[in-house]
């Protein structure tokens, strides 16, 4: 049994957000076409011992830059719920896109959790074609080889345990090396699967997110997901509005919600992890 250290509050920040075409958001073309919002977040895991974000967001030049509305920079929002960037020791970056890895210089003490295999990647070969850097902004891959030189990242090579009750898996797929995060909380195992699917519909719909490094890798990961011991209440999309529809808010902010707090609707995924775990 885990004890009450090894045992953590989920919170989702919402920093920002995309109105575009529902049909940039999956593989093949949607049907029912129409006007699509796409959330982005960070995530907080915080228990009495110690307090680690996942992803950091960007920041309002890369917003002006790709034309995403920022509701408020990813430090405020972090602010918002107590959490003070400037201090944070530990931040976990599913991977390096420009969206989860924008904000390096405002975690000054914070050590970066990231896989080889995405350093790899973002700084290799690939980064020659526009398709394959196009998610990643160059500032921000810099900075982060920056703070490797002086010695503030930490890599993984496939999964490993970050914190008692909190552990890293590689999935790949959108991403050669994104990585999802399980959580130990009071409801059981809880798993950010950032965007191992941004939607819920990209698994219910089996219709994929159309940004792959490989395809194959995308599709294993929605059974990965549910195969890390999370029920499917407790798995997280990595950018799906809805997912404010199925937890409460936060006490301290109306745009942050409570990821391992009492469920207010049952979340689309429910109806599929048996199938995905056939």
């Amino acid at each position: 049994m885990p004890k009450s250290s090894d045992i953590y509050e989920v919170y989702a920040v919402e920093y920002g957000h995309n109105v575009r075409s529902s049909r940039f958001n999956y593989i093949f073309p949607d049907p029912h076409d129409g006007p699509c919002l796409i959330t982005y977040y960070v995530w907080v895991i915080q228990n009495q011992d110690r307090i680690i974000v996942v992803d950091i967001g960007f920041g309002h030049e890369a917003a002006a830059a790709r034309g995403r509305e920022l509701l408020r920079h990813p430090v405020d929002g972090l602010a918002a719920i107590g959490v003070d960037a400037a201090k944070v020791e530990t931040v976990i970056l599913t991977h390096m896109h420009f969206d989860h890895a924008g904000t390096t210089s405002s975690f000054p003490k914070a050590r970066f959790v990231v896989q080889e295999k995405e350093m790899h990647f973002a700084t290799g070969r690939d980064m020659r074609h526009a398709p394959c850097r196009m998610p990643f902004d160059v500032d921000n891959v810099t900075d982060l080889v920056r703070a490797n030189f002086k010695e503030r990242v930490h890599f993984v090579d496939g999964d490993q345990e970050i914190a008692p009750g909190v552990s890293v898996h590689l999935v790949g797929g959108h991403s050669r090396g994104l990585q999802m995060v399980r959580i130990q909380t009071p409801v059981g195992p809880l798993v950010l699967a950032s965007d191992a699917t941004h939607l819920y519909d990209n698994i219910v719909l089996k219709n994929p997110f159309p940004i792959v490094a490989d395809l194959g890798q995308m599709c294993a990961g929605y059974e990965r997901m549910f195969q890390l011991g999370a029920s499917s209440d407790r798995v997280i999309p990595g950018h799906d509005p809805r997912v404010k529809e199925f937890y409460p808010k936060h006490r301290d902010d109306e745009l942050t919600v409570h990821l391992s707090g009492e469920l207010l609707a049952v979340p689309p995924f429910a109806q599929h992890a048996d199938e995905l775990l056939r």
